[in-house]
């Protein structure tokens, strides 16, 4: 079992910045139970489903169990109430204030279990004029830089990052912070109510340097003045490659694959300062050498002499890629109802407490029954819950 095995996590998250990080901890031992409402939460309905299960949401939700609570009931709130006594970890993305309207805010839930790990995911934070704004992906990377960072080397023009990166990225920083928070509370058995934002997780996530002219205040500069017009992509005569020279040894690498060893000790690119105020036509050569060679034989041939290459892979190429296949990087299960299913395996290979993906992502309400007869529900109170519609369950995946 993993390494957080015997952790109760209630997930109240909706979308990807929540499910994902608390995807991270279910990964690594955890038991991640899903809160829904009625009807499931908006990533259920967002893309083609396979089995009544869109690719995405179980790729965010992968091993965790669900229940469907209807928050707005009584007996809904109940339910929760006792979900909470029994857990470790309170994961949600409402809007600041949101959750506390329903009755579960930090002060709250902290009375019922003093010692659990409360997360709260925003956008923006709790303060300031965007805190109540409704969030998603592309209002963060619009205000966080990404744009600006992703923009049109030659025309300027701003582009966006074409995968959900602020989403992402705040889970990770969620699940780590998580787990900080469990080791002090092993050590001092104290909870703790974490926050972060989305918005500020990206601005930490790209300073050290996307943000390198802002650091020193006297020292200021807007590095899109400093940059290269070109990204490290050649084309071959057959394809695409990627290619970089930083230290000396690998610009020396660099020439003699591409059989221009004259370059070495051209005083334009003879150190690592004259290749950088040089950058532009630096590149440019080398794209130039390398739109004579067919991509597998320089790519031999830079990795000959030690020079970081690789080929542009497409996303339909990477299963079949010799370096994912060696390392068994993604896995193939087979569930019924999905067939086989591939997913990434998780990223951090424990030694001892290996993390592993668990199981499927939940149909919804598909353990409601099985959670309500652990928190001691007699088969009567449970059958109330159910036909009140207080707590939904799908029996057929029971």
């Amino acid at each position: 079992m993993g390494p957080l095995e015997g952790i109760k996590v209630l997930d109240l998250t909706a979308m990807v910045s929540g499910p994902v990080a608390t995807m991270i901890l279910g990964d690594q031992g955890a038991e991640v139970i899903k809160v829904e409402p009625p009807g499931g939460e908006q990533m259920r309905h967002m893309g083609m489903p396979h089995n009544g299960v869109p690719a995405t949401f179980y790729s965010c939700n992968r091993g965790k169990k669900s229940i469907v609570i209807d928050l707005k009931t009584d007996a809904g709130k109940r339910v929760l109430t006792d979900l909470i006594r029994e857990a470790d970890v309170l994961v949600q993305n409402f809007r600041p204030g949101a959750i506390a309207r329903m009755g579960f805010g930090e002060d709250v839930v902290r009375k019922l279990n003093p010692k659990i790990i409360y997360v709260s995911i925003s956008g923006f934070g709790e303060n300031g004029p965007y805190a109540h704004k409704r969030v998603y992906d592309p209002v963060i990377q619009a205000l966080s830089g990404a744009t600006d960072i992703q923009a049109n080397r030659e025309t300027g023009k701003p582009a966006m990052f074409r995968i959900i990166i602020a989403d992402k990225v705040t889970s990770l920083t969620a699940a780590q912070a998580i787990s900080s928070a469990l080791f002090h509370r092993e050590r001092k058995g104290e909870g703790q109510h974490i926050k972060l934002s989305m918005l500020e997780t990206m601005l930490a996530f790209f300073w050290p340097e996307g943000m390198g002219g802002l650091t020193y205040a006297d020292r200021e500069f807007d590095v899109t003045k400093e940059q290269g017009t070109m990204d490290l992509i050649f084309e071959t005569l057959d394809g695409f490659i990627t290619a970089g020279a930083v230290s000396n040894k690998e610009w020396v690498g660099m020439c003699r694959a591409l059989q221009r060893e004259e370059l070495i000790e051209d005083e334009r690119f003879a150190s690592s300062s004259a290749r950088m105020r040089n950058a532009d036509l630096r590149k440019q050569i080398v794209a130039d050498e390398l739109a004579n060679w067919h991509s597998a034989e320089v790519l031999q041939r830079l990795d000959d002499n030690d020079v970081p290459s690789a080929p542009l892979l497409t996303r339909m190429e990477l299963l079949d890629h010799q370096q994912i296949r060696a390392n068994a990087t993604v896995e193939r299960m087979t569930y019924e109802g999905f067939g086989e299913v591939r997913q990434a395996m998780p990223a951090a290979r424990f030694d001892l407490t290996p993390a592993s993906i668990s199981g499927p992502a939940p149909q919804l309400g598909e353990h409601s029954r099985e959670i309500l007869l652990r928190l001691g529900y007699e088969k009567e109170a449970l059958d109330e819950l159910l036909a009140s519609k207080a707590v939904i369950a799908n029996d057929n995946n029971e």
